[in-house]
């Protein structure tokens, strides 16, 4: 009797071009909301859309290239300029509407959100 270990998350959405079709898709609603958009201003955009794929890959389970700052470190700039949970409640919707919007079934669509609800204290700094 063999047992089949469960696909990660990251197969489950549909690997690596899963994977950058969402962030594309992510970004352009990001940078459209007028609420959290002004935390871009300054921003690399390809090298940021090419970090948040290495980390949604990694917090997936997929192959880990992730090599940026943690959470808390790396949102640290704007927590100071006034990163709040109306911001990260708005960027998590943002993700769950970009995954409901490329057909990603919705208990998936739940163990995402689930994973980026868990990086709420860290991105806000407590």
């Amino acid at each position: 009797m063999s047992v089949t270990a469960e696909k990660s998350v990251y197969e489950q959405l549909g690997g690596e071009p899963a994977m950058a079709a969402a962030v594309e898709v992510f970004y352009r609603k990001v940078l459209a909301d007028d609420h959290i958009s002004h935390f871009f201003e300054d921003v690399d955009m390809e090298r940021q859309a090419a970090k948040q794929k290495a980390f949604l890959t990694m917090v997936t389970g997929g192959p880990v290239h992730y090599s940026g700052k943690d959470m808390r470190a790396g949102h640290a700039p704007l927590v100071k300029r006034g990163l709040n949970d109306s911001h990260f409640d708005a960027v998590a919707g943002h993700l769950k509407a970009t995954l409901e919007e490329l057909g990603v079934a919705a208990p998936l669509v739940a163990r995402v959100m689930t994973i980026a609800e868990s990086a709420r204290a860290d991105v806000l700094g407590r």
